[in-house]
């Protein structure tokens, strides 16, 4: 799987994960109420799993952007020193 992907396959099995828990309590043989406490206890514990998963992307998106910069710093240091290069033997 590409690296790029990580972030897609994981919405995509989290998204699964809750339908599928979702499901699995409705079709329980159980209480109205006590399903209803179920999906209350559920969401809640999918709404934490959600901020944890989405901090997670921020720090990559941070460090990618970081590790992006860095790569242009360098590039153009690369290219300047090679005009300045150009510019000594004209």
């Amino acid at each position: 799987m590409a690296k790029n992907d990580s972030g897609t396959f994981l919405a995509g099995f989290v998204i699964g994960a809750m339908v599928g828990a979702i499901l699995a309590l409705i079709f329980a043989p159980q209480p109205g109420s006590e399903t209803r406490a179920l999906l209350r206890e559920r969401g809640i514990e999918l709404k934490e799993r959600g901020k944890v998963i989405l901090e997670e992307q921020r720090k990559r998106a941070q460090e990618a952007i970081a590790k992006a910069k860095e790569e242009v710093a360098k590039k153009r240091e690369e290219l300047e020193a090679q005009v300045k290069g150009e510019e000594a033997e004209a």
